[in-house]
């Protein structure tokens, strides 16, 4: 099957790269390049072969990743999952023609501005949707450090199915609690509530001081990813997150 082709301006203003006018521009300057020739029209169309990447030069550079985009981003501390609150977001982190895309890189889930690890993004709704349904039932892990120490009963109250958080109407579904030692474990939820694990550490008389996800599904956040840096997800890495852990 042949790839689908599209009109070169209309994929390059998607991605970023500016209007319309602005790339035809490029072209006519001799900016754009294909296999090493100059591309002379940006209104013909071209096809959407995964290596394009590799042979499309726009002003001197690589083309972008493609619509499909999927990334793997280690949260820092202080920065918000959103495209318009105040403050750092998380989409400073990424390049800055990459907030322009259309469709939009957005966050699959959130982790709250005091929460940090691993954090999924990516253009792909049908991905996103099909990640965050409960159908799927992705588990994400959490490393937590508490205020005070654990008593014994957490986990069993956490496996229950019967824990009520204040303010809601039915309880949350069973979370795998690991102790490390007496301040510090890891909990392992498939729900997404607001704030659930600082809440349910609330509910049995705690606080949770530090907040790190470090896994969704089986996909690992890198050790060698540093705060703040991102990856593009292969797709083995995609598949790792259905993969359960």
């Amino acid at each position: 099957m042949s790839a689908k082709a599209v009109r070169l301006d209309k994929l390059l203003a998607n991605l970023g790269y500016g209007s319309r006018r602005e790339i035809q521009n490029l072209a006519r300057a001799g900016a754009i390049r294909l296999d090493g020739a100059a591309w002379a029209d940006a209104g013909d169309r071209i096809a959407l072969d995964p290596d394009l990447p590799d042979r499309l030069v726009i002003d001197g550079e690589a083309l972008d990743p493609l619509p499909g985009l999927c990334l793997m981003l280690h949260k820092p501390l202080g920065v918000t999952c959103s495209h318009k609150e105040a403050g750092p977001l998380v989409y400073g982190l990424l390049p800055e023609r990459w907030r322009r895309r259309d469709p939009p890189l957005s966050t699959v889930g959130r982790l709250d501005k005091e929460t940090s690890g691993l954090l999924l993004l990516t253009d792909d709704g049908a991905l996103l949707h099909r990640i965050i349904s409960p159908k799927a039932n992705v588990a994400k892990r959490y490393r937590v450090t508490l205020d005070r120490p654990l008593t014994g009963s957490e986990t069993g109250v956490f496996a229950s199915g019967t824990l009520m958080l204040e303010g809601e109407e039915r309880p949350l579904l069973p979370v795998i609690l690991a102790v490390e030692d007496a301040t510090h474990c890891a909990v392992t939820l498939t729900e997404g509530r607001y704030h659930q694990v600082r809440r349910m550490f609330a509910a049995v008389g705690n606080h949770v001081t530090a907040l790190h996800r470090d896994r969704v599904g089986g996909l690992d956040l890198p050790a060698d990813l540093a705060a703040g840096a991102y990856r593009i997800m292969t797709a083995p890495d995609v598949e790792a997150v259905f993969a359960g852990g």
